[in-house]
This record gives C-alpha cells, sequence and structure tokens, in this order.
C-alpha cells in the first residue's frame, strides 16, 4: 500500500490562503446542503496534562472526499516551547477504502480555520473594512490575520495576548510578512484597547471566560470566535451572542460544543433559534448576511472536519501538480 506523506512545509508550499478560502466555502455549501457526512467528533481527555485529543472524520458526498482528523491541544506545550495544537489527516480512496496520504495538520489546521475565517469576513464584514485587530496570536492568530487580509484591505492590525512576547512576536514576523498583510501591526496592552478601533476582530484564544466586553465592539464590527470549542470555554461576552447577527460553521457541532453558546443558553439569554445562519447557508444564498452597516455580525466557529477532509484533498492534488510529498511503501 503506497501513502503520498506531505509534510507541513509541503503543505505551505503547495496551497495559498485565496485556495483554502475557495475550497472552504465550497465544503461549506456540501455540509448546509446536507451532501456531508460528519459525525459530532470524538473528544478524549488527557486530565492528566491538560490535554485533549479529537478524532474528526468526514465524508464529503459532492466532491467524493473521505479522510479524518486527529487532532491535540495541550496548553501546557506553551510552556515546553511546544505548540499547542498539533495534528495529522488521513485521506481515504472513498471508492475502496485505502488510505491514499498523510498530511502534517497542524499547519493545515490553522490554515482550514483562518480560511473559514475569511470566508465568513468575506460574506460578513462591511465591504469597507480596512482593520483587525487579533485576540490571541498563536499560529491561529497568525492565519486568521492571513485570511481577513486576502478577503478586505487591511491597513491597521491591533494584536493582543497575555503573553506580550507571544504578541511582540507576532508583530514581528507578520510586519515583514508581506502583501497583503500590512507593515502597520501594533501591540495593544489591552483586548479593550485592541479591539475598540477594530473593523473585524478575532478571537483565537483557549480562554474560559469572555476576553472583551460588547461595548467594547464598534458599530459594524464583525468577530471571527474561533478558539473555544468545549462546553466550558467561553471567549465571548454573552451579550454580543445575544445581540450579534449569529452565524455557525454546523448548528449541530456548536450546540454540542461551543461554550460561547451553551452558557448563554443555559443563562437564558438565547436559544437555538438565535441562530441565524450557517456559513454554507449563506454561500448558497439560502440565507442573508448582513442588513445594514449598524450590524455587528458573528461568526462562530468550532472547527468542522469537511474543512479539513476538504483543503486535505485540494493540497493532495496540487502536491501532485508540483511534485511535493514523498510516497511511502507501507
Amino acid at each position: 500500500m503506497k501513502l503520498h506523506v506531505i509534510s507541513k512545509d509541503e503543505v505551505r508550499e503547495a496551497i495559498s490562503m485565496d485556495q483554502a478560502i475557495e475550497t472552504v466555502k465550497a465544503a461549506f455549501a456540501q455540509l448546509s446542503k446536507g451532501r456531508a457526512h460528519v459525525p459530532i467528533r470524538t473528544q478524549l481527555g488527557v486530565p492528566l496534562h491538560d490535554g485533549v485529543t479529537l478524532f474528526m472524520p468526514a465524508y464529503l458526498e459532492q466532491t467524493d472526499e473521505l479522510g479524518m482528523k486527529m487532532v491535540s491541544i495541550f496548553s501546557g506545550n506553551i510552556e515546553q516551547g511546544l505548540p499547542t495544537i498539533t495534528a495529522m489527516v488521513t485521506l481515504v480512496d472513498a471508492e475502496t477504502g485505502l488510505p491514499t496520504a498523510i498530511l502534517d495538520g497542524t499547519y493545515l489546521t490553522a490554515l482550514r480555520t483562518g480560511a473559514a475565517s475569511g470566508a465568513a469576513t468575506d460574506l460578513l464584514a462591511r465591504k469597507d473594512a480596512t482593520s483587525v485587530a487579533v485576540l490571541g496570536t498563536g499560529v491561529q492568530g497568525r492565519t486568521q490575520l492571513r485570511a481577513c487580509c486576502a478577503v478586505r484591505p487591511i491597513d491597521r492590525v491591533f494584536a493582543y495576548d497575555r503573553f506580550e512576547a507571544s504578541a511582540v512576536a507576532f508583530r514581528d514576523e507578520m510586519a515583514s510578512f508581506g502583501a497583503p498583510v500590512p507593515a502597520k501591526i501594533e501591540v495593544m496592552d489591552s483586548a479593550k484597547k485592541a479591539v475598540c478601533d477594530a473593523d473585524i476582530v478575532c478571537t483565537a484564544t483557549t480562554s474560559k471566560t469572555p476576553v472583551f466586553a460588547h461595548s467594547d465592539l464598534k458599530p459594524g464590527a464583525h468577530v471571527n470566535a474561533i478558539g473555544s470549542f468545549t462546553p466550558q470555554m467561553q471567549e465571548l461576552p454573552a451579550e454580543t451572542v445575544e445581540k450579534a447577527l449569529l452565524v455557525v460553521d454546523s448548528r449541530e457541532a456548536v450546540w454540542a460544543e461551543s461554550g460561547d453558546l451553551i452558557i448563554p443558553k443555559r443563562e437564558g439569554r438565547i436559544s437555538q433559534d438565535s441562530v441565524h445562519a450557517e456559513l454554507g447557508e449563506i454561500v448558497e444564498g439560502m440565507r442573508e448576511g448582513r442588513t445594514s452597516d449598524e450590524q455587528i455580525t458573528l461568526f462562530k466557529s468550532v472547527g468542522n472536519a469537511v474543512q479539513d477532509v476538504s483543503v486535505a484533498a485540494r493540497v493532495l492534488v496540487l502536491a501532485k501538480k508540483k511534485g511535493l510529498g514523498t510516497i511511502v511503501e507501507l
């Protein structure tokens, strides 16, 4: 059995952010049309080491793509100089069930998550949005910024992290990234200062308490909330969830996994009907998006395996064309 093994650097070389955004939009459309089969992911907690490993399979019927991502989130890794999130994706031939490829999923996870926010920003943010606040400046924060810059002409970036050194490293790296990421990136000493002048806000933390106040948001802001992924995590103020136009990646997944929605629902502030749309429904024109320049819009994502499998499948095609990867005989 032959497997195509694709490393992190090769994934990065194979696919652009624009291509990833296009791919994720199409994957979410399949999900919302009922053309994707995605079980709620299995979470295996490792409390001794403050970690969790997730198993995320998906089959995209329309594009005949099958696979699974295994991703681990261990918050203590940052103290050891290791990534908080590590992952790999396995692709399977949908006709035979034979594995066809293994891809580094750590960068791919950040890429596909950024691409989802890029798709949401493209569909929901004001057309004249030019500034972004990034709260949480790890690997996910980097692709959040790149994705926003891919769909809007961003000229100012405000970065905040509870670890100032992380925000400074983010600034130094991303300021030299090159177009379309602007060179002007400001490190702020509070989340409030980062958010108050931002047209787009991206939260990429593992916080269990809200990282900004609703009153910090400017009228017409768009929020991408992608960090929290368990019922106990809550990056967002309940007031924002209650008052914003709420769009999600998957209704089923967010009500099972997102503390940002589960906690306000338990408090009686929102109901399941508070979700305006899945992102795929807006992609397909089944639901409308923003209706005014003053409206605050919110995209809440806990991550969905259709993102991983669709982007990995696109990477495999592009990698073959570019001669990237290694063929391994098992």
